[in-house]
């Protein structure tokens, strides 16, 4: 598996906004796509973490760099007081209960 991990900071009052249309996003399937995390942090209710895991770098490239994912980041910065701070890469392990 592959993914992402983005740190980000929202404008004060725009969780509410942001969750609902995150919601809404995810209801379409994305090739590849395996789950999606958003983290708010107990110390700063505006810093939130972003956890995106994808099958394969592939899909998760091929996905970023669609034209449907730019729009989506496009409309997603409405919410944000700057841009994200993302941590790509291969994830080693994984544990479910």
């Amino acid at each position: 598996m592959y993914g992402t991990i983005a740190r980000m900071k929202i404008k004060p009052g725009s969780l509410e906004a942001l969750q609902a249309w995150a919601e809404s996003e995810n209801q379409e399937q994305t090739p590849g796509h395996v789950a999606t995390y958003i983290y708010q942090m107990d110390n700063d209710a505006n810093e939130l973490y972003l956890v995106v895991l994808f099958e394969s770098r592939e899909a998760y490239h091929a996905n970023a760099q669609s034209p449907e994912q730019n729009e989506a980041f496009q409309h997603y910065m409405q919410y944000l007081a700057a841009e994200p701070e993302w941590h790509d890469g291969e994830i080693v392990a994984a544990y479910h209960k």
